[in-house]
C-alpha cells in the first residue's frame, strides 16, 4: 500500500540544512493500522505530509498503492491523492457556517461527483460514524467528538484507500478520544489502511504496529498480534 525506501528530506535555507528525514523506511501493507510515534521534532509530521503528498521530498524511493510519486507534477499529486487518500486532523477543519451535509459535500465537488451520488456517500458516510440524524446541524452544535466524527466522515465520503490520522483524538477528553479510537477500528476492520500519528499509548498498543521515529529514522517496529480482518488479508494478499 505504502512504500518508502531509504527516503530523506531536507529544508534548506540560505545558510542551514534541516534534515528532518534521514535513510527513512517504512511499508505498510493494504489492512493494517499503524501508529507512528515520536517525540517533538523527530520528523513525525514531514513523514505524514510526505504520506499525504502535501510535501515532496529530497531523495529516495516512495511507492504509494503501485505508483511511483517521484517525479509526478502537481496535477498528478492533486489526483492521487483525492483519489487515495483522506486526512483527519486534530483541528476537526470544519467550516463553522456550512452544516455537517455541506461539509461532508465540500471534498466530493472538488472529485467532480454529480449531486445523487454525492447524496448517497454523504448519508452513507455521516451513518457509518452515528450522526445521520444531525446532517442538517453545525459543528458548532455538537461536542468534539461529534465533529471529530464528521471529520472522519468527511474523509470517509471519497473512500480512501489510505486514512491518514494526524493526533485526531488530541483536542478530546478520554472518554471522547477512546469512541473515536473505537470508530476508526471499525473503519479498519471494514478494509480502509489507516495510519495515525499519536501521542497517546494507550491507542498506540491498540493498533497492529506501532513505528517509532528518533531524529529523523524509524528506531524501532513494534509488532502486534493482527486482527481478524488483517490476518484475511494477508492470506489473500
Amino acid at each position: 500500500m505504502l512504500r518508502m525506501t531509504n527516503l530523506s528530506k531536507v529544508y534548506r535555507t540560505h545558510m542551514i540544512e534541516t534534515h528532518a528525514l534521514r535513510g527513512f523506511a517504512i511499508h505498510v501493507s493494504q489492512g493494517e493500522f499503524v501508529t507512528v510515534t515520536g517525540p517533538s521534532g523527530s520528523g513525525k509530521t514531514s513523514f505524514l505530509n510526505i504520506a499525504g503528498l502535501l510535501e515532496d521530498f529530497t531523495s529516495g524511493e516512495f511507492i504509494l498503492d503501485g505508483v511511483n510519486v517521484k517525479g509526478l507534477d502537481d496535477a498528478a499529486r492533486s489526483r492521487l491523492r483525492n483519489e487515495k487518500l483522506g486526512f483527519i486532523f486534530q483541528g476537526f477543519n470544519l467550516i463553522p457556517d456550512l452544516n455537517l451535509f455541506d461539509n461532508v459535500d465540500v471534498p466530493l465537488r472538488y472529485r467532480g461527483f454529480n449531486a445523487r451520488e454525492r447524496k448517497e456517500r454523504i448519508e452513507d458516510a455521516l451513518g457509518k460514524v452515528g450522526l445521520a440524524s444531525r446532517m442538517k446541524h453545525y459543528p458548532a452544535e455538537l461536542s468534539g467528538g461529534q465533529q471529530q466524527r464528521v471529520a472522519i466522515a468527511r474523509a470517509l465520503a471519497g473512500s480512501p484507500k489510505l486514512l491518514l490520522a494526524d493526533e485526531p483524538t488530541g483536542n478530546l477528553d478520554t472518554q471522547m478520544a477512546r469512541g473515536v479510537m473505537e470508530l476508526l477500528e471499525e473503519i479498519n476492520a471494514a478494509g480502509t489502511t489507516i495510519l495515525m500519528v499519536t501521542h497517546d499509548p494507550e491507542l498506540a498498543v491498540r493498533t497492529h504496529r506501532n513505528v517509532h521515529i528518533i531524529d529523523g529514522q524509524v528506531s524501532d517496529l513494534v509488532r502486534r498480534a493482527p486482527s481478524l480482518h488483517q490476518a484475511h488479508t494477508d492470506v489473500t494478499a
